[in-house]
């Protein structure tokens, strides 16, 4: 770690406990600030909060003060979850106190490079497949941030020789000073979280956070099939290095179906490559070229394209059973997300949709549903996916209480060589803690099936 002095003496305050408020709330205390954390929650025990009395940390549960800014902090480290419109934030930022998120603690520590992905999907797989090459390729990576594992605890602990392959979303983007990624990946940009940023240029904006410190030494691997992102990087100072899935390009790295291609030059053959879906393209190619950017041998490349086949919960293949394949897509909380889905597939597919009901439209995905054979609803959007199925002249549609009950009905309506896919395209609090709970549930009932 480094210049953790840089924080003695200052007076923190954190706000949100669970793992990002409590790692920073410890990394704080340990660099010598005199640190105040705030949880909304109330106190019940929770034995992170003795944890942190312990340390000398000051615990406020149970509400946020109106008061709690009267201390006079030098800077406010924030849970991504918790919204700006929040009043301790609103008045904060009438004060001028600095507001972060802890990816800007993990910048400001960290002896090792980051590599930070962003982008409205494409994150986990992207992030997973680089942090796979380099780690074939004995380059020490680390995995963190909005995958799951926070991204200052591993900063903490990161050496020089070591490089931190970092997941960003773009609520934790908005809260960056600082922050300057050695090389920077942006995905994509579609509309999303519009409820959180209130526009979609702000949320475009956030994004671009990504980039907002980078020099001519860094680098900045874009989509170059988007247009729209275009405006939003036109002011960085890195290094361009844009990806196209629309044929060879003596720029960046590019694909057409036979080949990828670095700057112009064939790297892997297309045949050689296992994970399925055109949105997947994507994926690879910018994580390829983050790889050989850093150094990466092209046969430690060539040996996880050729054997990687998804993470968790995203176009995860559980299992083949009585002649029907079982994908889990719980990570799909989106209809751009689902729609991706959809097009991987070419065999007729039972859909397992729904979720927490935003009031969101699922017209963007009635292009697609032409290889959807059946669609079983699940939580508030159930009844919702039963009629738009029905108005895409899908034949069966059905409502069902829970997973293993729509698991039930997916495979009574199965034949062999079907698909049975659940992409819910919504979010998954209306009946699960997470969208990993509702992939968990997905895969025990696959496990449980019987002829």
């Amino acid at each position: 770690m480094k210049n953790g002095t840089q924080f003695a003496g200052k007076k923190a305050l954190v706000l949100g406990l669970a793992k990002s408020g409590h790692a920073a709330a410890t990394l704080l205390s340990d660099c010598g600030a005199v640190v105040t954390l705030n949880d909304f929650a109330p106190e019940d025990n929770n034995p992170l909060v003795a944890e942190l009395r312990d340390k000398g940390v000051t615990v406020i549960c149970g509400g946020h003060p109106d008061t709690i800014l009267h201390e006079g902090f030098d800077f406010i480290v924030k849970n991504p979850g918790i919204p700006y419109s929040n009043p301790v934030i609103i008045q904060a930022e009438q004060l001028g106190v600095p507001i972060w998120t802890e990816i800007e603690l993990a910048y400001l520590i960290s002896d090792a490079p980051i590599i930070a992905i962003t982008g409205s999907n494409g994150k986990t797989t992207t992030t997973t497949l680089l942090y796979h090459m380099l780690n074939i390729g004995n380059l020490h990576p680390l995995i963190a941030g909005n995958i799951g594992t926070v991204a200052s605890t591993v900063a903490r602990h990161a050496t020089k020789e070591e490089a931190i392959v970092l997941e960003a979303s773009s609520f934790q983007l908005m809260g960056v000073d600082a922050f300057r990624p050695h090389i920077a990946i942006w995905t994509n940009l579609y509309e999303a979280h519009l409820d959180y940023h209130g526009s979609a240029e702000a949320y475009a904006e956030a994004k671009a956070q990504v980039t907002k410190n980078q020099t001519a030494t860094d680098f900045l691997i874009f989509n170059a099939d988007q247009p729209e992102i275009q405006r939003y990087i036109s002011e960085t100072n890195a290094t361009l290095v844009p990806f196209t899935t629309k044929g060879r390009s003596v720029q960046g790295i590019s694909a057409d179906e036979l080949s990828i291609y670095w700057l112009g030059e064939p790297i892997i053959s297309r045949k050689k490559i296992t994970l399925p879906g055109a949105h997947n393209l994507e994926n690879i190619l910018s994580a390829t070229a983050a790889a050989l950017l850093y150094g990466c041998e092209r046969s430690a490349i060539e040996s996880v394209l050729s054997s990687f086949t998804g993470v968790r919960h995203r176009m995860q293949f559980v299992k083949e059973f009585n002649g029907r394949k079982f994908y889990n897509d719980s990570k799909a909380t989106n209809t751009l997300a689902t729609k991706s889905a959809l097009s991987s597939f070419e065999t007729p597919t039972i859909l397992i949709a729904g979720g927490l009901d935003r009031g969101h439209s699922f017209e963007e995905l009635r292009p697609h549903m032409n290889n959807v054979k059946a669609v079983i609803g699940i939580g508030e959007t159930g009844d919702r996916f039963v009629q738009f199925a029905y108005s895409c002249g899908v034949r069966v549609a059905k409502e069902a209480g829970t997973l293993p009950e729509a698991m039930k009905e997916a495979y009574a309506v199965s034949e062999k060589g079907d698909t049975v896919l659940l992409s819910p395209a919504c979010a998954s609090w209306d009946q699960y803690p997470n969208f990993e709970a509702r992939g968990d549930e997905f895969i025990g009932a696959v496990q449980q099936l019987k002829i």
